[in-house]
């Protein structure tokens, strides 16, 4: 798995270096290949950092607790580095949506899936964005949908078929696994919704970091009202496992993670930043077998390695375009 990772790291860096201008390439040839790193390394290990958000606070509070933080965390280095945080009413409209999906309802879903599934398994669930966003990108904006890419989808969901076998066995019955499941998938099409209204703010001319600083406040606000609306208890969990888990997944989970990968989509384009969806798996399944005992079976390895091969096979038209454009 490992292996994976280092190829996956390798292909970026030889991506990063096509799109560019030799004369560029020494200037920039780091910035890429750290802002693919972190993004990576820190939301592969945030779906364990989540495991320690749930039980004694209800998922739908912690998630606005978190993203409350991280909304005044990022807001206030906007305003410490000059960053103006005005828009008007048709912008915080727009951002709004884009906070409730990726920030708000999104991870709401998650931290319910994850009372009832390992986080790894979630994570590689989630992995399916990579093909949800080219299909919704080719209805609301007409970007091409080829069968390359089809074809890709078609080998991520049978690889996590493969992976998730004994789980969708026991779907078949219901239960816990099967609200898993659901709320997994749920959570990946409303993200992948998040996404495009991401890609609609970047092409208005939205600023990056505080258009994100907003939409955090907006998702915290939506969080809060799924909270409100099912009766959830306002409590807080003093322990350290839950406030060091919070402030990482705050800090580093949701204002360095989404401030990189917003960074890397303006730098390399939406094809080579995707590529984060297929390693952030990887990490995930790496650090779930460490701390949380899972148990790796050989279907289960066979499924990752063709889900990740869906990822590839998805993105060398991206890679190819990006040639074409250093050269032409």
């Amino acid at each position: 798995m490992r292996t994976i990772g280092a190829v996956s790291l390798a292909w970026y860096r030889r991506e990063a270096m096509a799109s560019e201008p030799l004369e560029s390439r020494i200037v920039s040839l780091r910035s890429p290949v750290a802002l693919f790193a972190i993004s990576t390394l820190v939301w592969g290990s945030t779906w364990l950092g989540i495991k320690f958000q749930l039980g004694v606070v209800s998922p739908d509070v912690s998630v606005a607790y978190r993203f409350a933080l991280a909304a005044v965390l990022l807001g206030l280095w906007c305003g410490l580095t000059g960053r103006s945080l005005r828009f008007d009413r048709r912008a915080h409209a727009y951002i709004a949506l884009q906070g409730a999906l990726l920030f708000g309802f999104n991870y709401v879903g998650v931290y319910f899936a994850e009372i009832y599934a390992t986080s790894g398994l979630v994570a590689v669930l989630f992995s399916t964005i990579v093909f949800m966003n080219p299909i919704g990108a080719h209805f609301l904006f007409g970007t091409p949908l080829t069968l390359r890419t089809l074809v890709a989808a078609a080998l991520g969901v049978t690889g996590i078929a493969l992976l998730f076998a004994p789980e969708l066995m026991q779907a078949r019955a219901g239960g816990d696994v099967a609200r898993s499941i659901a709320l997994g998938v749920g959570a990946t099409a409303i993200a992948s919704a998040g996404n495009l209204a991401a890609m609609r703010n970047q092409r208005a001319g939205m600023p990056v970091l505080t258009s994100t600083a907003w939409g955090m406040a907006y998702g915290a606000l939506a969080a809060a009202t799924i909270a409100l609306a099912h009766g959830a208890a306002w409590t807080f969990d003093a322990q350290l496992p839950y406030v060091a888990s919070l402030v990482y997944l705050a800090l580093f989970g949701s204002v360095v993670a989404f401030a990189s990968y917003l960074t890397l989509l303006a730098k390399v384009g939406p094809g080579p930043a995707s590529y984060v969806g297929v390693a952030t798996p990887v990490v995930a399944m790496i650090v779930s077998t460490l701390f949380e005992g899972y148990r790796w079976t050989v279907f289960g390895a066979f499924g990752v390695a063709l889900a990740i091969a869906g990822n590839w096979f998805a993105l060398k038209p991206a890679r190819r375009a990006a040639a074409a454009r250093a050269g032409g």
